[in-house]
C-alpha cells in the first residue's frame, strides 16, 4: 500500500498528481491520497477580511494559529474546493475516488488543544481559543472498507477531537499515522521541492538517502514546512513503514518518479529500493 501526501503550496501540479495516481491505480496498485490546501486557504482567508496569522512554537515549529473562524475557512477550502476538486480529476480519469475529512467518520482523532504556546519579540506567550491537535487514533475500518471495495480514499484535515470538535492537524504527520495504522510500505510527501535539500533552496543540493535510524540528525536541513515533513518521516519509520519518500509535485508522473528513486529516501538499506 502507498500513502500519497501532497501538499498545497503554490506550484504543485495537480493534474499530473491525478493522472499518475490514476495510472498507478488501473495497474492495480493500492493507494490512498491526503492532501493540503495551504496556499488557497490564505487567498481565501485574505479575501474574507481573516488574513492567516502563523506562530512559532519554542521547539521552532511553524504552524497556523487557528481560532474558530479560521477553522471555518479551513473546512470550506480543505474540506470543499480542494477535496472535491481532487476527487473530480480523479472521477474523470475513471478512477472512483472518495473524498473525506478527517473529520468524517472520525478517520483522524486526537486531543483538542485549547492554547498553544508561541515566541513573539523574544517571549513565549500563552494564546487561547485555539483549534489544533495531533493525530492519535485512526479509524482504519472505514478505510479498508473503501479499499476493500475497490475506492480511492481522498482525505484532509481537519481531524475530530476526542469530544466531536474540528480541529486542525499537520497533514504530513496525519498521513504518518496513517501509514503506521495500516502498515503500508511506503509514505510518499509531494511538495514544491524535489526532497530535502542540504542548502535551501539550491535544488542541486539534494540528499537522496537519510538511514530511517538517523533522521532527527537531518533535521537540521529542514526549513519551514519541510520540518513537520522530516518529522512525521521519523514517526513513520518508528511506527514500521518500510520508507518514507520526499517527492516533487510541480512534475509529471510524481508518484511513479519518486517511486523509481527520484527524491529523498528514508529507510533502511533493505528497504530503499522497494
Amino acid at each position: 500500500m502507498i500513502i500519497v501526501k501532497v501538499g498545497g503550496s503554490l506550484g504543485i501540479d495537480y493534474d499530473a498528481l491525478c493522472r499518475d495516481i490514476a495510472a498507478l491505480y488501473k495497474a492495480g496498485e493500492k493507494l490512498i491520497l491526503v492532501h493540503g490546501g495551504s496556499a488557497e486557504t490564505n487567498r481565501v482567508a485574505e479575501a474574507l477580511g481573516h488574513p492567516p496569522r502563523f506562530i512559532t512554537s519554542p521547539s521552532g515549529y511553524t504552524s497556523r494559529f487557528t481560532d474558530r473562524e479560521t477553522i471555518e475557512i479551513f473546512e470550506m477550502v480543505y474540506c470543499g474546493k480542494m477535496n472535491k476538486g481532487i476527487v473530480e480529476r480523479l472521477q474523470r480519469l475513471g478512477v472512483n475516488a472518495v473524498g473525506l475529512s478527517g473529520l468524517d467518520g472520525r478517520v483522524f482523532e486526537g486531543k483538542h488543544k485549547d492554547s498553544v504556546r508561541s515566541v513573539e519579540n523574544g517571549k513565549v506567550k500563552l494564546l487561547r481559543g485555539d483549534h489544533t491537535g495531533t493525530v492519535e487514533k485512526v479509524n482504519t475500518h472505514l478505510i479498508e472498507l473503501l479499499l476493500d471495495n475497490g475506492y480511492l480514499p481522498v482525505l484532509t484535515p481537519p481531524a475530530s477531537s476526542y469530544e466531536g470538535v474540528a480541529i486542525n492537524v499537520d497533514g504530513d504527520r496525519a498521513a504518518a499515522a496513517l501509514a503506521t495504522a495500516l502498515k503500508a510500505h511506503t509514505l510518499m510527501m509531494l511538495s514544491n521541492v524535489p526532497g530535502l535539500l542540504r542548502e535551501y533552496p539550491n535544488e542541486d543540493s539534494l540528499i537522496p538517502f537519510i538511514p530511517a535510524t538517523d533522521v532527527e540528525s537531518y533535521m537540521g536541513f529542514a526549513q519551514d514546512r519541510m520540518k513537520k515533513k522530516v518529522l512525521g518521516a521519523a514517526e513513520a519509520v518508528a511506527g514500521g513503514v518500510g520508507r518514507v519518500i520526499f517527492g516533487d509535485a510541480r512534475i509529471e508522473n510524481p508518484v511513479s518518479a519518486a517511486l523509481s528513486g527520484k527524491g529523498t529516501v528514508v529507510a533502511d538499506k533493505a528497504n530503499a529500493a522497494d
